[in-house]
């Protein structure tokens, strides 16, 4: 089955969850709101559906390859990427100063999923090209600014964030590539960095490489590294390229998944040095590229989603389509297609209810964005950061979790069909792994929830939120129906349990960190199932109102059901996640270090 853009629901949680129009009332928003984004979307899909859905499989049996110093990407990928860039996907989101739509990240982000559910080793090009316009916006000076960012938000350049080598993963206090400052006002660079994202391909003319290193004399440990642009070609002052930089690809991966997307080893200033240009000021320079990181891992949870929802719709089509055994109730006196099982049922709505959960999260946080940068209310773009930092490790830690579930559901759905590569429902696994990995393993994200996130403030935020969920309870009480009540009460004990998680990591995250850092992960898994269970709840608001009005009885029917699914098998999860976290860390730190 061939993916389907799922259109609908994504409007229904711009519409209904995330205010779109509310959105499109700000100045820098204004006619983007829900006609917009119905006709943005729809094209979106065409473009995904016809070209980039045919490349996935084709991608995974011939990956980008490497020789001679050059990447040669899968068949196809060249001449889509062509299309990609000529529609203007890349610059949708981007400010129209230089070249961009500049629509809002609500409609922006629903884009992203359709691209990564077409081919997420396609979309990963634009989304780090993505990081690095936004690094440039913000800290790059008026020359560089004027250098690449008009190529980079056409697509006619691509962009890659450098920050792993080989003795420094997610340790970037270790980071030793080294920059010499050079009469001309330019660095020499030095150094090797791996696990490059489309660090050097065939799609574009120009790749343009952000990187983390050290200006000779800078302090040790994070606080000395600086950021730097260094082109793969440079660039001329009337805008044309000039000679090859001294920065070189050596090797590209072999990976688990995502093997059309070369991963590349680049060798800087093998020959003399690269050269590269100061982003900002000397010794910030990892201030600068958390913002490229930021931006990457809400994308990446994106991702998250977007493999859940490919992996459902092929289950479910293999469901409907694969025919064993006669059901158990005795309904049909022949073997019936599979989804009439009872159990399959339960995965099938397991792998719904996560994904429209987990993309309805990540859509309401969209949107705290959109206003957080653009409302003109200074208070609410406060608050709407304060949400929405929050929410960011939510949704890259949480969803992506989740997308291993789901995958691994959707071959289980499969049975040993799923084991076998042809069906395709093994690539979604395999390429769901690396979520929970790249841009921040989901330890870091929770360690950042526990202490930058909900520590810092005392919990305020963290409680904050649980207010606003009280008031969706006491909704879902007003509205009175029997799935309402029921949703409420399922809602109300996974809020008790999380204000009690909240106390105990405030009241412990200086006096015992191991004990509050022993329950991260399972606090971030907590927090991240009670806000999407929270989302649905008030979907579920919303379509029981449609219901009664007579308007899309299917499609809201459907809506009401995944709520209650997901508050009776997925919400019920976080009381048992509070009693591991406030009971259970002295099991995690007690076994003796030489008994492992």
């Amino acid at each position: 089955m061939s993916y389907i853009a799922p259109v609908k629901d994504m409007l229904f949680n711009m519409q209904h969850l995330a205010g779109l129009d509310q959105i499109a009332q700000i100045p820098a928003f204004e006619d983007m709101g829900m006609q917009t984004a119905q006709a943005v979307l729809e094209e979106c899909a065409k473009l995904n559906e016809s070209v980039l859905v045919p490349l996935n499989w084709e991608g995974d049996k011939n990956p980008s390859y490497f020789k001679d110093g050059h990447v040669t990407t899968t068949p196809g990928f060249k001449q889509a990427y062509a299309q990609f860039t000529e529609g203007g996907w890349q610059s949708l989101q981007h400010p129209a100063e230089y070249g961009g739509q500049g629509l809002p990240k609500t409609i922006g982000a629903a884009c992203g999923e359709m691209l990564n559910s077409a081919n997420m080793s396609f979309a990963l090009c634009p989304m780090l090209t993505d990081g690095a316009i936004e690094a440039l916006l913000t800290a790059g000076s008026d020359a560089l600014k004027a250098t690449y960012l008009e190529r980079l938000v056409s697509g006619q350049w691509t962009g890659t964030m450098n920050l792993t080598e080989p003795q420094a993963g997610s340790d970037l206090a270790a980071v030793r590539t080294r920059a010499e400052p050079q009469p001309d006002g330019t660095y020499k660079v030095f150094g090797t960095k791996i696990y490059i994202t489309y660090g050097e391909h065939d799609m574009a003319e120009n790749i343009i490489h952000l990187v983390l290193a050290r200006v000779q004399g800078a302090p040790e440990g994070v606080k000395g590294i600086s950021l730097f642009v260094v082109p793969k070609f440079m660039v001329n002052a009337d805008g044309s390229l000039g000679a090859r930089n001294d920065v070189h690809c050596v090797s590209i991966e072999h990976k688990m998944g995502i093997k059309a997307s070369p991963t590349a080893v680049l060798q800087y200033g093998d020959h003399g040095g690269a050269v590269g240009f100061l982003v900002g000021e000397e010794n910030r320079g990892l201030e600068y590229m958390f913002i490229m990181m930021n931006a990457a891992r809400y994308a990446v949870g994106v991702q998250g989603i977007s493999i859940a929802e490919r992996a459902y719709q092929k289950a479910v089509q293999f469901a409907r389509d694969r025919v064993q055994s006669r059901p158990v109730d005795g309904s049909m006196k022949t073997s019936a297609p599979i989804i009439h099982h009872p159990d399959v049922r339960r995965m099938l709505m397991t792998m719904r209810a996560y994904t429209e959960g987990c993309r309805a999260m990540a859509t309401v946080a969209a949107a705290a964005y959109d206003a957080s940068h653009h409302h003109p209310d200074a208070a609410t773009r406060k608050d709407n950061l304060a949400f929405y930092e929050f929410l960011v490790p939510l949704v890259k830690g949480f969803s992506t979790e989740m997308s291993l579930q789901v995958t691994s559901l959707g071959v289980q759905v499969h049975g040993g069909m799923g084991f076998i590569e042809e069906t395709g429902a093994a690539q979604y696994y395999r390429d769901a792994k690396i979520l929970t990995i790249y841009e921040g393993t989901t330890a870091i994200q929770a360690n950042d929830l526990v202490g930058r996130k909900t520590g810092r403030d005392g919990g305020q935020t963290a409680k904050g939120i649980a207010a606003q969920i009280a008031r969706t309870e006491a909704d879902l009480i007003e509205q009175g129906s029997a799935h309402a009540v029921a949703v409420a009460a399922r809602l109300k004990t996974a809020r008790e349990a999380f204000l009690n998680v909240v106390d105990f990591v405030v009241a412990g995250s200086k006096t015992n960190p191991n004990a509050v850092f022993a329950g991260s992960v399972p606090y971030l898994m907590l927090t991240g199932n009670l806000v999407a269970g929270w989302q649905l709840a008030r979907a579920l608001l919303v379509a029981q109102d449609a219901l009664a009005r007579g308007e899309e009885a299917a499609f809201m029917q459907a809506k009401i059901t995944t709520a209650c699914f997901y508050a009776d098998h997925i919400l019920t999860q976080v009381a048992g996640l509070r009693d591991s976290i406030v009971d259970g860390a002295d099991s995690v730190t007690d076994m003796a270090l030489e008994a492992f």
